[in-house]
């Protein structure tokens, strides 16, 4: 039988939504962060050249860096302020997170509870600072190499100044992004972080789709091919809904309680473990952490080639680390693995489930309270979070192999397909809270009202 929740969970609709004031006025704000995002992604650094940035954006174009556009809306291809987007600032966090749980002195950080939190973000802010500033300076003097190799300058005053002019614009156009994504989380509705991540996708998903049937009009692409592709999307669109709603229901049994009635009752209830606990983290994160070294290769092989063996070295990685290839793909298959555990060992603790159930009377039927419990939860956990990895492995990886196979653009991949399903799963969900609270709220204050007019 379901709930009162779920009752009045199915029984939302626009009426309730056009009531919801507050709602409404989150949501504008999150769709005007959004707007002024798409706006700094057309503001470019200063110093270069437009049409020698084309030639510089197509010669890159099928590899890593081109995937890593998508992350930026763009931003990358244009090299505009926010060129780095919010990667440097998600690999900062990967850093201060994976210190916590190697040095005790943060570890102890971590526990002081808010104020601990916000020293945390503190360390992750002076490290998305230092990470902007190496990849800025790395970008800048690939810039300036790449005019004196194609014969096009493409920046018109290359020297000291535009180094430092570009990663101060890149430090700050970086630091503004994660500050707008701060604001959404608080603010407005969703986590901001992946809410500009998403928005940078959805925005190439117009180009990609008219390139897409351009392609069967001229008939370089057969129109099989387009409806094969259409179909695939969609049966991955389903797929990822139905996993990232999969869970495994873990029984849990309360001791009998005394009713009004004088009748003993034992209560029942299921603790939720969801097959992704992980969720859209482990891509963005292994994506994040490849963004970094792929980018100061792919600018110093620029700068150092023919000149030297490691700079011939360097361009050869790059080329073994071209989207699709089996080193990016093992590369990016690991990192997508290895987060998916680290990232659900960080959000779920065995012991402290076991330590509330056990405080609240609750058991798993079979098993005994304590240490047992917890040792049952990881089994389980752990089962469950093989399933998830290889289902977001499957789901990156495969489509995106054979979407560079067939010389499909990228936005169309798995990893996109995922984050953009994912975080607009999620952001619903938020919706659906916050309309259930705003009708809860309605339901009190009728509550209130028939008490007064009874006394």
């Amino acid at each position: 039988m379901a709930s009162r929740a779920d009752q009045l969970a199915t029984n939302l609709n626009l009426s309730k939504f056009g009531q919801a004031t507050e709602l409404k006025k989150r949501l504008w704000f999150t769709i005007g962060v959004l707007i002024v995002f798409r706006m700094l992604s057309f503001i470019p650094l200063p110093g270069i050249d437009p049409t020698a940035l084309g030639l510089l954006a197509n010669q890159t174009r099928g590899g890593v860096l081109d995937f890593f556009n998508t992350f930026s809306g763009g931003s990358l291809e244009r090299m505009s302020i926010i060129a780095l987007g919010v990667m440097p600032y998600i690999t900062a966090s990967i850093v201060v997170q994976l210190a916590t749980t190697l040095s005790p002195k943060l570890a102890a950080i971590k526990k002081e509870g808010e104020t601990g939190r916000k020293r945390l973000n503190q360390y992750t802010r002076f490290g998305t600072v230092g990470l902007t500033a190496i990849q800025g300076y790395f970008i800048a003097v690939g810039l300036e190499s790449f005019g004196a190799q194609q014969g096009v300058a493409a920046v018109v005053d290359p020297g000291v100044l535009f180094r430092v002019t570009a990663v101060i614009s890149l430090i700050g156009g970086t630091m503004f992004l994660m500050w707008l994504g701060e604001q959404i989380t608080s603010r407005g509705v969703g986590n901001g972080v992946s809410l500009i991540i998403m928005a940078g996708i959805v925005a190439q998903l117009p180009v990609t789709l008219v390139n897409l049937f351009e392609g069967g009009r001229t008939g370089t692409m057969s129109p099989f091919l387009i409806l094969a592709i259409i179909v695939v999307a969609l049966g991955l669109i389903a797929f990822i809904c139905f996993m990232e709603r999969a869970q495994r229901r873990v029984l849990i049994q309360y001791p009998k309680r005394q009713t009004a009635r004088g009748t003993m009752q034992a209560d029942r209830s299921h603790l939720p473990l969801k097959i992704n606990t992980s969720g859209v983290i482990p891509p963005i994160f292994a994506s994040s952490l490849l963004l970094m070294p792929l980018t100061i290769s792919q600018f110093a092989g620029q700068r150092t080639a023919g000149e030297s063996a490691w700079g011939d070295f360097i361009i050869g990685l790059n080329q073994y680390l071209q989207h699709g290839t089996p080193l990016y793909m093992l590369l990016y298959g690991a990192g997508i693995v290895f987060f998916s555990f680290f990232y659900t060992a960080i959000v779920f603790n065995p012991e402290e489930t076991a330590d509330n159930l056990k405080r609240y009377g609750g058991f798993i039927p079979g098993i005994r309270p304590g240490n047992a419990t917890a040792d049952y939860l990881d089994y389980v956990l752990t089962r469950i979070t093989v399933i998830g990895a290889a289902y977001l492995t499957f789901i990156c990886l495969v489509p995106e192999y054979l979407v560079s196979a067939a010389g499909i653009p990228f936005y169309l991949g798995g990893t996109s397909l995922l984050i953009v399903v994912n975080v607009t799963m999620d952001t619903v969900t938020q919706i659906q809270s916050h309309l259930l609270a705003h009708q809860y709220g309605d339901l009190i204050k009728k509550a209130k009202l028939k008490g007064g007019r009874a006394r």
